[in-house]
């Protein structure tokens, strides 16, 4: 115990100048087995007292109501000496406590924060390793979405989906809501007969007659990846360990599309090491969903807005995968540490697209994500946000979704591609796969990966570190050291856009993908006139797109223009389509004009009820 604190003192000496001088939030906890954890400020769980080992759960699905209700029980381990527990809920109903002998617990629901819900304390006897908590979810939990048919692809039966990330699975279950703390789970899951229930689990790959599913996950994972989907679906195989789900009408597509997952599979196992959750396969949510993809373990759970019809946008399907290492094997400790989970995330994830598809497409997306970085640091930087531009964050009193910015994704990536291209690309992949086998099943932090790089990348290979690794974690804005992006197919986007300012349009466009066709109009001038938007669309057609990517980006520039022939489209399509990624640009738009607040709030009234408490709550900020 005491070498490991040593260690991590001594660890915030050398890599953050002035971080050792943050106040106690900062510190790590270690409990009696030696489990490190991190506190969290935003859980009320004190895992260094009584931590979740195990939860069974019992559920009952009920689409009329739109409540679960169930038991949730969970096997604790404690210090001798703690006679409570503190867990994490919000906006639940709790019925009653009750410890492994049946014996009636005394609980106590405390005051409701907007962000953190209520901090449930139960008392214990002295001896349980059991506690049940009988309990049903609230009328607006935040994790769940309930579907009417209409609002499906099918629009013949309802949908119900979770989404648990940052800290809604507090919403759905009582537990110890914090990344930093794992367990395993099994459950039990009734359901309307004729509906098929999934969950970040072994899952059924049919309906069955009686509407009652059983789940197991071995592995322990972190809150945040407890996952529910109820819908009526079906199953297909893609290969020996790949399959997708989807809503009958859209399961042909789906598979099509999704035909590369198998050797997506193969090449991350041959990049990091073995995949070690068994089966990895997809769902294709409804449009509703707020994210591109979620990597509940197991079983991604993805929008239908990358089904583009020529697979060029299942760098996603990438991403998620990618998640099964950087994100689900090993998880930030916190949401402060967002960056250790999506940095990671998106190197990986090229790195698997470069594999697949070659350099150049690869460095592409990599393009695609400057651009993205640039514009967000800029941001943050004008408008007195610097610190947000922190790969290590200070989320306490804020909420965690706050964190999901293009800093923990591409500056993230950006800094594991400045190191790899130090050292060389064979000791970078030497120092992953190490620090995914050592660190596998746990939870990990900023200066624990720190001390880690040190001592596994730089002492190992007698190489000197970078001199401004301190800079890239804990300073604001981008380092000089930013590593420099070369996209040939980009440049010949380039080349175009530069001939069609000159009112020249003969520019080959046959094989262009989507990214391509999004940098094109990500980059044309802001300043288009209602003239040029038309020439543009009576060429391209981007309005009747059916590809979402080119959709999200050309509503942009409609909105700065409000570009009349477009209205009634991007009215649709941000009424049917609740990816977050698409909705925010377009709005956010929208509301720099009196006319286009005017525009973004009607649609908005017709829009809300499609959309997922993820998105409704940006949103409602934007146009309050």
């Amino acid at each position: 115990m005491w070498r490991l604190t040593w260690k991590f003192w001594i660890s915030l000496a050398i890599f953050s100048i002035g971080y050792a001088c943050q106040t106690k939030k900062n510190e790590m906890k270690i409990s009696k087995d030696m489990e490190i954890y991190s506190n969290d400020p935003h859980s009320y769980s004190r895992p260094e007292e009584a931590v979740t080992e195990h939860i069974d759960l019992d559920l009952k699905v009920d689409f009329k109501s739109k409540l679960i209700a169930g038991t949730a029980t969970l096997t604790i381990s404690k210090k001798p000496g703690v006679n409570r527990i503190f867990l994490d809920t919000k906006d639940l109903r709790i019925l009653d406590v009750k410890n492994d002998l049946g014996e009636s617990l005394k609980y106590k629901l405390g005051e409701e924060d907007s962000i953190l819900g209520a901090a449930l304390t139960i008392d214990l006897n002295g001896h349980e390793r059991k506690i049940s908590i009988r309990y049903t979810t609230g009328e607006q939990a935040e994790a769940l979405q309930w579907l009417n048919p209409e609002q499906t692809a099918d629009k013949t039966d309802p949908f119900l989906f979770s989404q648990s990330q940052a800290i809604l699975a507090r919403s759905w279950i009582p537990l110890q809501d914090s990344p930093g703390i794992r367990c395993t789970y099994n459950a039990k899951v009734e359901v309307p007969k004729g509906m098929m229930a999934l969950m970040s689990a072994e899952n059924p790959q049919e309906i069955n007659d009686s509407g009652i599913y059983h789940f197991s996950m071995p592995q322990p994972i972190p809150s945040y990846l407890m996952a529910l989907a109820v819908g009526k679906v079906e199953f297909a195989r893609i290969g020996d360990r790949t399959g997708v789900y989807a809503e009958p009408g859209m399961l042909k597509r789906s598979v099509e599309e999704f035909s590369e997952m198998e050797d997506m599979l193969m090449i991350a196992e041959q990049l990091y090491g073995p995949y070690q959750w068994g089966r990895y396969d997809l769902i294709v949510l409804p449009p509703s969903f707020p994210f591109g993809g979620m990597e509940n373990p197991r079983i991604t759970f993805a929008t239908p807005t990358i089904l583009a019809g020529d697979k060029s946008l299942t760098s996603l399907v990438a991403h998620e995968l990618a998640h099964s290492w950087s994100g689900n094997l090993v998880t930030n400790a916190t949401w402060n540490d967002f960056w250790l989970n999506e940095g990671f995330t998106v190197y990986f994830e090229y790195r698997i697209m470069e594999a697949l598809k070659g350099r150049d497409y690869a460095e592409m997306l990599s393009s695609l994500s400057l651009q993205g970085l640039l514009d967000e640091v800029d941001l943050f930087m004008k408008s007195g946000k610097e610190n947000a531009t922190k790969l290590k964050l200070d989320l306490a009193g804020a909420n965690p979704d706050d964190g999901v910015t293009a800093i923990a994704y591409d500056k993230g990536y950006f800094f594991l591609r400045r190191l790899e291209e130090y050292v060389g690309r064979e000791k970078f992949d030497e120092f992953l796969n190490l620090y995914f086998s050592k660190h596998a099943f746990k939870s990990n932090h900023t200066e624990a990966f720190l001390v880690f790089l040190k001592e596994h990348l730089f002492e190992k290979n007698e190489i000197k570190p970078i001199e401004d690794l301190n800079e890239w974690v804990y300073d604001s804005g981008l380092p000089s050291s930013l590593p420099a992006v070369d996209s040939k197919r980009f440049k010949r986007v380039d080349a175009a856009i530069s001939q069609w300012i000159q009112n020249d349009y003969a520019f080959d466009v046959s094989n262009w993908s989507s990214h391509e066709w999004v940098h094109f109009i990500k980059n044309l001038p802001k300043d288009l006139s209602a003239e040029s938007m038309q020439k543009l669309d009576e060429k391209f057609d981007f309005t009747n797109s059916g590809n979402a990517e080119i959709l999200g980006v050309w509503f942009v520039h409609c909105s700065r223009k409000l570009y009349e022939p477009s209205l009634e489209a991007m009215s649709n399509f941000l009424i049917r389509t609740g990816r977050r990624k698409f909705l925010m640009p377009v709005y956010e738009e929208l509301v720099k004009s009196g006319e286009g607040r005017k525009i973004a709030k009607e649609i908005y009234a017709k829009a809300r009820p499609n959309y997922h408490f993820v998105a409704s709550s940006s949103l409602d900020r934007l146009l309050k």
